[in-house]
């Protein structure tokens, strides 16, 4: 439809921009009105944001438009459903059967992370609270419980667990010399999720350091 929302808007499934794509798929059709719908706190002016808005709607993008908006109102519904299980499984987990899923619920950081309080959850659960470990967020320490458990016993030391996970050094080694020291590839998803953690805290404190440091 030649509409440039996204220039000016950055998250087009923000608050503003649901308001305008919605207001579209209603029939509205006039920049300025559809301007009018923003935030306060979109620094694009409303003059800007109707400038974006100059399409030429198409009969057949926005039958395009309303089908995705469709599709992605069901995922928002599949996506609480989910949110609801899963709470109600770590409440019984946690021995809390009488809860109610939800009585605690808080929007977290992250819009693909579940929508209620996993931390307390996983700290009862483990008895420790797993997110005070550098680089490890609620999510990274769902994956990790949800894939080895909370009882950490039957390793018998870290050398063992990172053994387990497939994050330890090669030692492909010929004639005295190392050929290479990379670890296995590995499907395992707690892995996977421990990687992603590290990598994203080593990002963090590059960024952190002084630039002459670096």
């Amino acid at each position: 439809m030649n509409v440039q929302l996204a220039n000016v808007i950055s998250d087009i499934v923000g608050e503003t921009g649901q308001k305008i794509v919605r207001g579209i798929i209603a029939g509205e059709r006039d920049g300025h009105v559809l301007a009018k719908m923003k935030n306060a706190r979109i620094r694009a002016s409303e003059e800007e944001i109707a400038k974006s808005l100059q399409g030429n709607w198409r009969e057949e993008h926005l039958f395009a438009l309303k089908q995705a908006m469709a599709l992605y109102d069901n995922y928002g519904t599949l996506l609480t459903e989910c949110d609801t299980k899963l709470e109600s499984i770590l409440a019984t987990l946690v021995g809390d059967d009488d809860s109610d899923p939800g009585r605690g619920r808080r929007a977290s950081n992250s819009k693909n992370a579940p929508q209620f309080d996993v931390r307390t959850y996983l700290f009862r659960l483990c008895g420790v609270d797993l997110t005070r470990i550098n680089g490890i967020n609620q999510m990274t320490a769902l994956k990790v419980i949800a894939e080895v458990g909370p009882d950490m016993s039957r390793f018998k030391s870290a050398k063992h667990f990172a053994s387990w996970l497939g994050l330890c050094p090669g030692t492909k080694i010929s004639s005295g010399k190392v050929l290479s020291c990379a670890s296995k590839r590995t499907t395992n998803r707690a892995a996977q999720s421990l990687r992603l953690a590290a990598a994203a805290l080593h990002k963090r404190r590059l960024a952190a350091r002084p630039r002459q440091a670096r």
